[in-house]
């Protein structure tokens, strides 16, 4: 039996793969592989001190960092949105032609 084409799933379908077999390693380095470079990610101080007193200001950071990445996602979902329904529109006024095309070419084809 061979194994799937793990370079060509996507990340989800990687992680659905590794969890439903997870004796294999492959599926797991090809994620690793894509995750963002630590010298690319964003890190965050501590919420609190070593005492359990909190750190107004990292907390106000992060919860403006989270607030910026509820905007994106919900900008990225507004135009996967907008751009479905003009495929959506797209796609009937396409069946709308070729049905109005059928009885000009059966026509053409009676004598």
């Amino acid at each position: 039996m061979s194994s799937p084409n793990f370079e060509q799933m996507t990340n989800k379908e990687l992680r659905a793969y590794a969890l439903a077999h997870r004796e294999e390693l492959e599926p797991l380095r090809i994620l690793y592989s894509r995750r963002t470079p630590d010298s690319e990610a964003t890190w965050y101080g501590p919420m609190t001190t070593e005492d359990g007193v909190p750190i107004e200001e990292n907390i106000r950071l992060a919860e403006d960092a989270i607030k910026q990445r509820i905007k994106q996602a919900k900008r990225k979902k507004s135009r996967m949105k907008a751009e479905q329904q003009a495929l959506s529109t797209s796609s009937a006024l396409l069946q709308d032609l070729t049905e109005q095309e059928k009885p000009v070419n059966q026509e053409s084809q009676n004598p």
